[in-house]
């Protein structure tokens, strides 16, 4: 892992990790045939877990960020096969931040969409970051609307710091495509299943976030917005102090989302976090979409409908106490 990727909280992790290294090396690469060897992954271990349990909110930002952590192409390449790309909305282009087509995983044959950041600049800068045109958003639901058609489930795989926020995207009705890839989601006659595998920021995963199951991985984050947007909207500047504090209020971790009762299910991610080992949490993801394919394509359609209204509806309802309630009554 290279010095540029590196998370400032896991600075002690690292010092021991180059230790290891060096270690081994001297060794001559005969891994565990020392005492001070096997102690110090021991400690390793030990201190990954003390400081990813207690993860402050914007360092679980920070890690939904990581550079090196697996996106969209790599669950690809991972856990679906025969994936066959489709392109073009039909109206204007092809977004590249947002991806889409036909996949299998396991036994089941899918519609897989989602958002594509890239790991190099170049690709990075193809795919815009992450964010989404409105020809990404209507090629999405025209997808959609193709596994209706063919009766296959839908899996959304979400990462992304928020919509294009350019003039052009602007123009092109941004913001009124977002809204009806969610009315259109709430009554779309397939399971679908969202998974916010990174960053879920703003309309931008909303836009693809609708579905019988929405999930999130363990150190990704959903939140109506980013902590920097939140920040500077609030305080007028994003900086060390204000991003923290912004993150800590959004409650955007999957701790507090799950509490909330806004996800359905956290998938756990390998001690580290996803970008330290992609292997496992590609079978972790998988075996979590098959079990929840397998549940879903079980209701019937109209069952399915309603249950996906209501675990919508169900959301920011609260009761106030009896005491609030014989004031108000009295009054």
């Amino acid at each position: 892992m290279s010095s540029l990727s590196r998370l400032p909280f896991e600075k002690e992790i690292y010092a021991l990790e180059d230790l290891l290294a060096s270690l081994e090396t001297k060794e001559g690469g005969e891994k565990g045939s020392s005492e001070e060897i096997r102690r110090i992954r021991k400690e390793i271990a030990s201190l990954k877990k003390t400081k990813f349990n207690n993860l402050t909110a914007w360092e679980t930002v920070q890690v939904s960020r990581h550079p090196d952590r697996p996106q969209l192409l790599d669950y690809v390449e991972m856990i679906f096969e025969d994936f066959v790309e489709l392109h073009g909305d039909r109206a204007f282009g092809d977004d590249r931040a947002l991806r889409t087509g036909f996949a299998r995983v396991g036994e089941f044959r899918v519609m897989l969409m989602g958002h594509q950041k890239g790991h190099t600049l170049q690709e990075r800068q193809e795919c815009m970051y992450g964010c989404a045109h409105p020809e990404g958003y209507r090629k999405a639901l025209k997808n959609m609307k193709l596994a209706e058609k063919f009766n296959l489930p839908v899996i959304c795989l979400i990462d992304t710091p928020g919509a294009f926020p350019g003039i052009g995207a602007e123009e092109r009705g941004q913001s009124a495509l977002i809204a009806n890839n969610i009315l259109e989601m709430t009554r779309l006659a397939t399971p679908v299943i969202c998974v916010v595998i990174g960053e879920g920021g703003s309309g931008g995963a909303l836009g693809i976030g609708v579905g019988d199951r929405v999930c999130m991985l363990e150190f990704a984050y959903y939140s109506v917005i980013s902590p920097e947007g939140c920040a500077g909207i609030l305080w007028k500047t994003a900086n060390e102090t204000t991003k923290p504090t912004a993150a800590e209020a959004l409650r955007l971790t999957s701790r507090d989302l799950s509490r909330l009762g806004v996800v359905d299910h956290v998938i756990m991610e390998p001690l580290g976090g996803a970008h330290r080992d992609p292997k496992e949490i590609g079978n972790t993801l998988k075996a979590s979409l098959l079990k929840m394919l397998r549940e879903l394509v079980t209701i019937p359609v109209a069952e399915l409908l309603e249950q996906r209204y209501m675990k919508f509806r169900k959301m920011g309802v609260y009761l106030e106490n009896e005491s609030q309630n014989q004031s108000a009554g009295s009054a």
